[in-house]
């Protein structure tokens, strides 16, 4: 099968609040096509809840932001990295104020500021209780009026196209129409969310399945510290649903507790209580539920009153009460579930990666800014500090209207299998991988219990291959062989770091080690990296 190419100056994969504002920063002569796997308002950044940090009060100070990320971060943070993200916090928010981003305000006119866990200020400016998804609109419209950008939708990354070791485009499916497509680009970004559906209970949307860092893996690229999978402690426990209950809520005064007589338990496991850093509250309610033979615990916001309450959290009122819960009037149940991806593909205080050509920004990239666990509220702004730092890079280096000629591009041809049976075998080994992933590799581990995960990946690697062979660009096949390669790098980083750091906890090596080092991965098709020297592996 062979497929016209598409010639781009640059080409960027993923359009949540990282791909969209590094579009909206690169020059305006570069021809730019911007691609949505599913539809623009799909992806992680809608689902963003709590808000965005910043410097933005006389109290507060960067030097102070710096030190609840380093302390989040459990010794693995890179402080280059945390000081040029705070460093741009303020200003970030402004620009947002700028497109029109309706940032609550108090009745002064200031911004409302909310403090989430391990935050020592209330640093958090928020829109209501979705400020992801109001960023995520103004981000569009602005991408929207623009005229060097294209935007291509339900096209799903098949794999980066090389040519003398550089990246220099990406092959495409249309998920609706089953067409492959070409693009040729003096540059990628990857900008492509994290892998959190990998594990079978998440907060994220399915789109989750780590396309990217497979992408950027198979095609030679180092990934760092992916055994720091982050749990959001307080998802809603449901059978129908894994809510993501925002860590604001514990913010304004939400606490947990455990058992029908309503027992306190937080400051047990942490001066901050319900404040303290999300691996810590995490593992905590992980305890308590073993402990007790408990199938969750209550999160109780109802004290401060339901206008408050009402005022404060509309959409997630309003969210619980479709499931049978009521925010403003008593507890609901929650449990920890799969939330953010720490580690991802290596990448420098610009955002490159070990290929020429090639970026990784968000959730995708590991800059170093979240060490072994990410303060709450600075995922929204790493995606946006370094999708404006990738676009100043490029603008710096890109030659427009250089583009590589098109030409014919000769590719596998599209697997039918659409039979009842290949669908029924890519759902069972979707659900057989996140099942061991959840099982063996979750809150809690042990190098027991890792290395019986393994064993079970390889024999889902084995049935898949036996099913389906190496080259099935079935869209179903290649998030299904994403998820499978994800998971392993990730009980591979897990099986090579033998201490409990952040949110890898093991319970047969329960101590942190004196240094503190970041596990890299490199590829067999890694080139030599001289130009990233902010990670060793």
């Amino acid at each position: 099968m062979s497929a016209q190419p598409h010639c781009f100056d640059v080409c960027i994969i993923g359009t949540g609040a990282a791909g969209l504002n590094c579009a909206l920063n690169i020059d305006e002569t570069a021809r730019v096509a911007l691609i949505s796997k599913g539809s623009l308002q799909l992806g992680a950044t809608q689902w963003a809840q709590g808000g965005i940090a910043g410097v933005l009060s006389s109290e507060d100070s960067a030097e102070a932001h710096i030190q609840d990320t380093l302390i989040a971060g459990a010794g693995l943070c890179h402080r280059s990295a945390v000081e040029q993200t705070v460093a741009h916090s303020s200003q970030t928010i402004l620009a947002l104020e700028a497109l029109g981003v309706p940032f609550t305000q108090e009745s002064t006119g200031q911004k409302h500021l909310t403090r989430e866990g391990g935050h020592s200020h209330r640093r958090i400016a928020h829109v209501a209780d979705a400020t992801g998804k109001a960023i995520h609109e103004k981000l569009i419209a602005a991408c929207q009026t623009r005229t060097n950008l294209q935007f291509y939708s339900h096209w799903l990354a098949i794999d980066l196209l090389l040519k003398d070791g550089a990246v220099v485009g990406a092959h495409f499916i249309n998920v609706q129409t089953g067409d492959s497509h070409i693009i040729h680009a003096n540059k990628v970004i990857l900008a492509t969310g994290g892998a959190s559906r990998a594990y079978l209970y998440s907060t994220n949307p399915d789109v989750s399945s780590g396309d990217g860092i497979a992408m950027a893996w198979r095609a030679g690229c180092r990934v760092a510290n992916l055994e720091f999978n982050q749990f959001h402690p307080t998802a809603l426990y449901h059978d129908k649903s894994r809510l993501l209950l925002s860590e604001a809520i514990r913010g304004e005064g939400g606490i947990l507790t455990s058992g029908d007589e309503g027992h306190r338990f937080m400051s047990h496991y942490h001066p901050d209580a319900e404040l303290a850093p999300r691996d810590v509250v995490a593992r905590a309610i992980d305890t308590e539920m073993k402990r007790l033979g408990l199938k969750h615990v209550w999160l109780d916001i109802s004290h401060i009153g339901a206008a408050l309450v009402e005022k404060r959290f509309p959409t997630l009122v309003k969210q619980c009460l479709s499931f049978g819960y009521d925010l403003r009037t008593g507890p609901v149940p929650v449990v920890p579930a799969a939330h953010y991806t720490c580690g991802g593909v290596l990448t420098d205080l610009d955002g490159h990666t070990d290929l020429p050509n090639l970026y990784a920004i968000g959730e995708v990239a590991c800059t170093g800014l979240h060490g072994a666990n990410r303060l709450a509220s600075n995922s929204l702004l790493e995606c946006l500090v370094f999708g404006k730092k990738a676009a100043e890079h490029i603008n710096k280096a890109l030659i427009t209207g250089s583009s590589p000629k098109p030409g014919t591009v000769v590719l596998p041809d599209r697997c039918e299998i659409d039979s009842a049976t290949a669908m029924v075998t890519i759902a069972h080994n979707w659900d057989a991988i996140r099942r061991t992933m959840w099982n063996f590799v979750g809150i809690c581990r042990s190098e027991s219990r890792l290395l019986k995960a393994q064993e079970h990946l390889v024999y889902i690697e084995n049935e898949i291959a036996q099913a389906f062979g190496g080259d099935c660009i079935h869209p179903h096949f290649v998030e299904l062989k994403n998820l499978l390669l994800i998971s392993q790098l990730i009980v591979r980083s897990a099986l090579h770091r033998k201490e409990s750091r952040g949110l890898h906890f093991m319970e047969d090596f329960p101590h942190l080690s004196e240094e503190a080092e970041d596990t890299v991965l490199r590829p067999a098709a890694c080139p030599a990296t001289e130009g990233l020297t902010n990670f060793q592996d």
